[in-house]
């Protein structure tokens, strides 16, 4: 195939594959097979590898996310993206179409979906996709094309003849989606999102696109932003971005009358539970877009529309019992066991009582009546308490003297994992069941002994079929045991038996930092290692002396000491030992010629990978900061450099290049 050819079949490809992504993504009406799908998609991916310099960066295979950024620039929007004034009961509904009804009594309103995520504009120029940007103050966002290139309802190519097309759209995280990530998280150990709103910002905003690709984020257009292209009304728009490829609102009316704003307010609101998306409300809009320039702007929010607010529902019910969930760090958290009651089209039967401050000041006990709701439509929360419906047969609950999963010993701290202020009752237990499948995901993960293909999945099933039962099993675990597993077979077993073998030498900072001991990451891991030189000198540390070592506070300190007294620590020790894994320190330090001195890595290196940069400051005694502060010494920026090459400007501090990095290694300060 000549050069002319690879492009035309280059060009086809990533046609077919938009049209089928739309069909499946957007319109739910798929044509295609997934394998012929998928057929398609990889051609084109071997076409790319082939033949670079005909890639298209509006190329489908984006989806999948691309090269990390160092940080987003800043866009300043070319149409202002403001906010609304919420109203909160019909009376201000009725108030408001009276006010729009004062400048033309036969204007009609739009009422549309509010939908809970987070505000992007997206820019193309003749019919090409080549920017997005967060909604940020509303007059300068930032850059997010590389993620925004990774949601699939997101057209990279529009149907349209226009040179340039501006649209509004909330890019949001579906209810399905938001419950497994939260799954996926909980097995890895990982802090949850709080709401389907807060995953899709966090998701948006990560600068790893690959992270974006993988979370299956969605958007809804829901305003023509600017162009050439002219329209009488606002509905007239969203049916013109629809017919060129948008993924436009769902659930808007155009009405007339205040009864029937309300009465679309109240069909939105009655169909939001069954939704498969969040909405925060429902939006009504002026429809003629020439009354709304002769309504006009207050400072900050059009006058000519308003987001209506639906109140947050709260129901009785019984409070039966309050039981204990053990957390991936130890944490007890204290949980409502509820008589089922329906709430935001859900059966609600637990609610987290977050801990025993939280619990004595409502003052809740266990028999109460009590008034819940969801929490953004989300979290099931205790409110209050019906107190005149006591009859003197509740009781008050305390915690546990011993942690309920393991009978380990539980202390009571004040910590970061805490409510500010609040005591935290945490199990003890290196070896607590309820913990175990976190921390054998953490000690197996890439920052810690790295064992390559043991993910949380491949844990549960190894727990489930007795073969894992604490860290030290991992290195028992035999060729044959693994074979029979479901999605396993003969190479899997080999691959994953030769990851745990070479995950022996892994060195014993990764080690310490593999055991999980509270408040102990991977710096202060390596820190402890260089420190002791051997996994027996901790077992013996006091608190005073931790205390002494750099980056060793007095609680991360009595954590060490707590962690090493456990029975099951020392067998677990023991065991890793007596199976070849490395628990001495080795340094890979190979000269002092940056002690002193501290470094800031941004950019693109020309010849080294970031983590090979600090690896190498470090080997020579440098240190490597993640932030710019006055105490950094120089800043290594390369291309792209984003944030912390302006701060470090800003401070006056030193900005070298690779180079010059160079030859402070190999001659000294």
């Amino acid at each position: 195939m000549n050069t002319y050819d690879t492009a035309a079949r280059m060009k086809e490809l990533a046609r077919l594959i938009e049209h089928h992504s739309r069909l499946y993504y957007v319109l739910d009406a798929p044509s295609i097979s997934d394998y012929d799908y998928d057929k398609l998609f990889y051609e084109l991916v071997a076409l790319e590898a082939e033949h670079p310099e005909l890639a298209d960066p509006n190329s489908p295979t984006k989806r999948v996310g691309g090269k990390a950024l160092d940080s987003f620039s800043k866009v300043e929007h070319n149409v202002p993206m403001g906010s609304l004034s919420d109203v909160f009961d019909y009376d201000e509904v009725r108030a408001f179409v009276a006010r729009m009804k004062a400048y033309d009594p036969d204007c009609e309103f739009t009422v549309e979906c509010k939908i809970d995520g987070l505000s992007v504009s997206l820019v193309y120029e003749d019919g090409k996709f080549v920017r997005g940007a967060t909604r940020g103050d509303g007059r300068v966002g930032e850059d997010v094309s590389e993620n925004l290139r990774t949601v699939r309802t997101i057209p990279l190519t529009i149907d349209t003849d226009e040179p340039y097309v501006e649209v509004r759209g909330e890019v949001y995280m579906s209810r399905a989606r938001f419950e497994k990530l939260n799954e996926s998280r909980e097995a890895e150990g990982e802090a949850l999102f709080a709401n389907p709103r807060n995953a899709a910002a966090g998701t948006l905003r990560q600068l790893d696109s690959k992270v974006t690709a993988s979370r299956g984020l969605d958007i809804f257009v829901f305003n023509y932003q600017g162009g050439s292209k002219s329209f009488t009304t606002h509905s007239e728009s969203l049916e013109w971005l629809r017919s060129i490829g948008f993924c436009v609102l769902p659930e808007f009316s155009v009405v007339k009358t205040a009864d029937e704003v309300i009465d679309a307010i109240t069909r939105i609101g009655e169909a939001r539970e069954g939704l498969p998306f969040g909405i925060d409300g429902a939006v009504i809009k002026i429809n003629s877009l020439s009354l709304r320039n002769t309504v006009g702007e207050n400072t900050s929010t059009p006058k000519w529309a308003v987001a209506y607010k639906y109140p947050p529902e709260e129901k009785p019910t019984k409070l039966t019992d309050i039981v204990i969930q053990v957390g991936r760090t130890g944490v007890l958290t204290p949980n409502a066991v509820l008589e089922p009651v329906q709430l935001a089209g859900t059966t609600v039967s637990r609610a987290t009582l977050h801990n025993l401050d939280f619990i004595r000041e409502r003052d809740i006990m266990i028999g109460d009546t009590v008034i819940v709701r969801k929490a953004g439509d989300i979290i099931p929360e205790v409110v209050s308490v019906v107190k005149e419906h006591r009859t003197g047969a509740e009781r008050q609950f305390d915690m546990p003297k011993i942690c309920p999963s393991c009978g380990g010993h539980i202390i009571a701290d004040a910590d970061d994992d805490s409510q500010s202020g609040t005591a935290a009752y945490r199990c003890t237990n290196a070896a607590c069941p309820a913990q175990l499948l976190r921390n054998l995901t953490h000690f197996a993960s890439k920052d810690a002994m790295n064992i390559d293909g043991m993910g949380p999945s491949l844990i549960a099933l190894l727990n489930k079929e007795g073969l894992v039962k604490d860290i030290s099993d991992i290195y028992k675990l035999r060729r044959e045991q693994l074979i029979p597993l479901e999605r396993m077979g003969e190479k899997s077993a080999e691959n994953l038996i030769s990851a745990i073998e070479a995950s022996k030498s892994a060195g014993l900072a990764r080690l310490i930092y593999a055991l999980g001991i509270r408040q102990v990451g991977a710096k202060a891991a390596q820190v402890l290692a260089a420190h002791f030189g051997d996994i027996e000198a901790l077992f013996s540390a006091k608190t005073e002396e931790l205390c002494e070592i750099e980056d060793v506070g007095e609680i991360t300190a009595r954590y060490i000491v707590d962690f090493f007294m456990q029975d099951d620590t020392r067998r677990i020790i023991d065991e890793l030992k007596s199976f070849g894994v490395v628990c001495v320190y080795e340094s890979k330090k190979s000269s002092d010629r940056l002690a002193g001195l501290t470094f800031v890595l941004t950019g693109t290196l020309p010849t080294m990978k970031r983590d090979e940069a600090a690896a190498l400051i470090e080997a020579n005694g440098g240190k490597v900061s993640s932030s710019v502060s006055k105490k950094t010494s120089y800043v290594v920026a390369g291309s792209d450099a984003g944030s912390k090459l302006t701060k470090a400007e800003q401070l006056g501090v030193t900005v070298i290049d690779e180079e010059t990095l160079i030859r402070l290694v190999n001659d000294g300060q």
